[in-house]
């Protein structure tokens, strides 16, 4: 058997799963790289890059086969060449008492003048054991291969991270080895492991149509809104694998008592029973419950509200790049989007651009609720706010003016659904979208695209797309909140 130090990304990234660990292994087809998957290991090469010229001297080793790039990793460590840029390992291994082939391609290997330290270069700009395992265990495993090969173990693991810092990291070489073991027996299963399915843990996995299809056909019950994956484990231990042998087995009380592993404890289902129950039952039979009349304040008009922003990892501040706006109701108004500039002032650009349009709204229509979906508005006007200034306290107004429809939702509807996603629920009510292609992932590939590119006008059409996106959301919010206007408690 042949393991890699990659495969920790397999295994762990973006959620730890044996499943996939197993179906990549026996070749299951998966699903091709989504276009923000392909911006970030292209940026993810760029920073790599950027790094390597930083190192003046480095012994290139990329091109040539896996055992030309080890015999000449072996010739350049002995000659101490001051850089090595991809290196490659390999060591036999006892894994569990098999011997097993591990290889590893480091980035880098660095001189430091009492040995080589191994180093990685990587987009996250948190480097833990508790947020990025699969990083840790990747260089434990390099360090592993470098002791292996020469006899001694390397002066150092670190990590260039995505805010350009060399963090030095930690992983015994025993540690590895156990996790590799684990790995190794993933790889041995007899069949495939069971896995709870989850929206958002499952989004972006390319195996997602393989366990979703069939947690769909046998109403798996790890599809049950507010049954998260621990307890969809520990109903499985119990030979309780579908939405109808939850119903059947169990009530609002037992599973109350039902005790699952949370953290290094057992935990009681507790007060969680009654919604889980409820989702359940909707789910099943397939039509929703009003749980009580949404508490929506009857207002004349509405702000439908919604950003677009950047993952920490890709910009040096959590960067908000679009503030959409639409009023809805009686007197509806136009789209009001403020856009954030292309350099290294371009939130603030963007912020003061948001403060600027917002402001005549108060003034048109009072104290009007700014709707917004989950907490990523209500966040980042916070951020923005302390970031930047709050320029005549019009931030602050919007901030207290602020409805979060998803709480009202969740708490007044028990929807046949496995997600209380904006994305989910437009579908159920029936908002159409024109784009074929949305979502918070692929605005986030545009909007690098349309920031990498010097063509204006191909600029300015990649640009149009995300605002037909945003504004399309708006849409989707404001059909929602008239969809929930309309509920009633009988």
């Amino acid at each position: 058997m042949q393991l890699s130090a990659s495969d920790f990304y397999v295994y762990y990234s973006p959620h730890r799963c044996e499943r996939r660990a197993y179906l990549r292994h026996i070749g299951t087809p998966e699903e091709p790289a989504s276009p923000y998957e392909e911006v970030l290991r292209r940026l993810g090469k760029r920073h790599e890059h950027e790094h390597l010229s930083t190192l003046g001297g480095a012994v290139d080793l990329s091109d040539g086969s896996k055992e030309q790039r080890r015999q000449r990793t072996r010739e350049a460590v002995e000659k101490r060449a001051p850089a090595i840029y991809q290196p490659a390992f390999a060591a036999t291994v006892d894994l569990g008492g098999e011997k097993c082939q591990v290889i590893g391609e480091p980035d880098f290997l660095v001189w430091t003048g009492s040995g080589y330290v191994i180093r990685d270069s990587k987009m996250s700009r948190r480097i833990t054991d508790k947020e990025h395992p699969e990083i840790i265990f990747q260089l434990g495993t390099y360090g592993l291969l470098y002791q292996a090969n020469f006899g001694a173990p390397p002066a150092g693991l670190q990590v260039h991270s995505g805010s350009g810092e060399i963090v030095d990291v930690s992983c015994e070489p025993e540690r590895a080895l156990g996790e590799l073991n684990v790995l190794r027996s993933i790889r041995r299963l007899s069949a495939e492991p069971f896995g709870a399915v989850g929206w958002s843990k499952c989004g972006s996995c390319p195996f997602r149509p393989h366990c979703w299809d069939e947690a769909e056909a046998k109403e798996a019950v790890a599809l049950v809104y507010g049954v998260d994956e621990s307890l969809a484990f520990a109903l499985h231990e119990q030979n309780i694998d579908t939405v109808a042998q939850l119903l059947d087995t169990y009530t609002e009380d037992t599973l109350a008592d039902f005790q699952r592993p949370w953290g290094a404890k057992l935990q009681r289902v507790g007060k969680k029973s009654t919604g889980i129950m409820l989702m359940a039952r909707a789910l099943h039979t397939g039509t929703q419950t009003v749980l009580q009349t949404p508490q929506v304040p009857n207002c004349p008009n509405y702000v439908m509200f919604d950003l677009e922003g950047m993952p920490p990892q890709l910009q040096e501040l959590d960067k908000v790049y679009l503030w959409g706006m639409q009023v809805f109701g009686e007197k509806p108004s136009s789209y009001m989007p403020a856009v954030a500039g292309f350099g290294a002032d371009g939130e603030r650009q963007g912020w003061e651009s948001f403060l600027q349009k917002a402001n005549p709204i108060f003034g048109a229509y009072g104290e009007i609720p700014f709707v917004h979906w989950a907490d990523y508005e209500a966040t980042h006007l916070k951020a923005c706010m302390a970031r930047y200034g709050d320029r005549d306290g019009i931030g602050a107004r919007v901030q207290r003016n602020l409805l979060n429809l998803l709480p009202i939702t969740r708490d007044s509807i028990a929807l046949p659904l496995p997600s209380y996603s904006l994305k989910v629920i437009e579908k159920y009510i029936g908002f159409k979208r024109t784009q074929e292609e949305f979502g918070g992932d692929w605005s986030m590939a545009k909007f690098i695209e349309a920031t990498e590119t010097e063509d204006e006008k191909q600029r300015a059409e990649v640009m149009n797309q995300i605002l037909v996106y945003n504004k399309e959301d708006l849409g989707a919010t404001w059909a929602v909140l008239t969809w929930l206007r309309q509920a009633r408690l009988n």
